[in-house]
């Protein structure tokens, strides 16, 4: 690592922490030829390769755009969509690969946003996984029906459970 102060070439690292939870290291570095102490931050960069195989760096702005709009008219709050992002990137991340195709920053999108928003879900899923009939609209929202069922019977015996 080069010096910024010097250009000189040997530096020794002082100290390391790990920042941003974890996803980027803070090293403290010293100056073997002027001594100066400096400060690097190393990350891994995270690529999405697009289907028209350009390849450009994740972005959670770009998740929180693409989900706004799914969002627009619904009563979700900005740092929903903030958490929301903050999930996909660190369920992306987890899968542990420097690069991955875009269609994988889309499924990583769609479970979140569907615990978020239905409606958001429905329209986003649209787009995504290209709906071509009402036939797949009637589809999905069957299977949000049974979803929620299920959730709704899995509450329903917990809640039992703990009275007994």
């Amino acid at each position: 690592m080069r010096c910024p102060f010097c250009r000189g070439e040997d530096s020794r690292v002082v100290d390391s922490r790990e920042v941003e939870e974890g996803q980027a290291i803070r090293r403290r570095r010293s100056c073997s030829t002027c001594g100066r102490r400096f400060t690097t931050i190393e990350e891994l960069v995270l690529s999405v390769v697009k289907r028209s195989g350009v390849t450009e760096p994740f972005s959670r702005e770009k998740v929180v755009r693409g989900v706004r709009r799914a969002c627009q008219g619904r009563p979700v709050e900005e740092d929903a969509l903030q958490q929301l992002a903050h999930q996909v990137e660190d369920t992306v991340r987890s899968l542990g690969v420097s690069e991955l195709p875009s269609h994988e920053v889309g499924l990583a999108i769609l479970g979140p946003l569907r615990e978020l928003d239905e409606v958001a879900y429905l329209r986003f899923a649209s787009v995504y996984r290209a709906y071509s009939s009402v036939e797949d609209f009637e589809k999905e929202i069957t299977d949000l029906r049974a979803a929620r069922r299920a959730a709704q019977a899995g509450a329903e015996q917990n809640a039992e459970s703990g009275r007994e």
